[in-house]
């Protein structure tokens, strides 16, 4: 795809878009999902929704990978206690997903399992069915967290993220 055309596909799509794919029913289900799955693991999950990229990021031809690796930062997800912060990110003028572990669960799944894992949640997205997408994404990164990083003996897990998608 060109450049230009690109740039007009991201200008096409705007919050409102957002909204419609992902209605405050769905975002309630999937905070939900979110705080449910934080119980069973001590890792973090964060949900980021976004309509499409900066201008700034079309002009210099970055990609949905390289949006999401910033607001894995911008969001703080990288700043949890453990470094088990996972951002699940969604680009809905691509329909791209991205997923951005930091180093405590990342040692532990490889880059295989990882791409294993966007391949089997692409169809939802592709299909516009971007709830069920985002929440096979929640699953299958609790269902890593748990692995790696069960809730176990000790001291309460604090929440160190909010649940809530952020919509952007």
């Amino acid at each position: 795809m060109s450049r230009l055309a690109r740039i007009l596909k991201h200008r096409w799509w705007d919050e409102a878009d957002t909204a419609r794919a992902v209605p405050p029913a769905a975002l309630a289900r999937i905070e939900a999902q979110v705080a449910a799955s934080e119980t069973l693991h001590r890792g973090e999950i964060r949900v980021c929704v976004e309509a499409s990229l900066p201008l700034s990021y079309l002009w210099r031809g970055l990609s949905a990978r390289d949006r999401a690796i910033m607001m894995f930062s911008k969001l703080h997800v990288w700043d949890t206690a453990a470094n088990t912060g996972v951002l699940i990110y969604v680009l809905l003028a691509e329909r791209a997903i991205e997923i951005v572990a930091d180093r405590g669960l990342n040692q532990h799944v490889s880059p295989a399992q990882w791409q294993a894992l966007l391949a089997a949640i692409r169809p939802a997205l592709h299909d516009g069915d971007f709830e069920r997408g985002l929440s096979e994404a929640v699953r299958e990164v609790g269902r890593l967290q748990d692995t790696h990083h069960p809730m176990g003996a000790g001291p309460a897990d604090r929440n160190e993220l909010p649940n809530a998608p952020y919509l952007g």
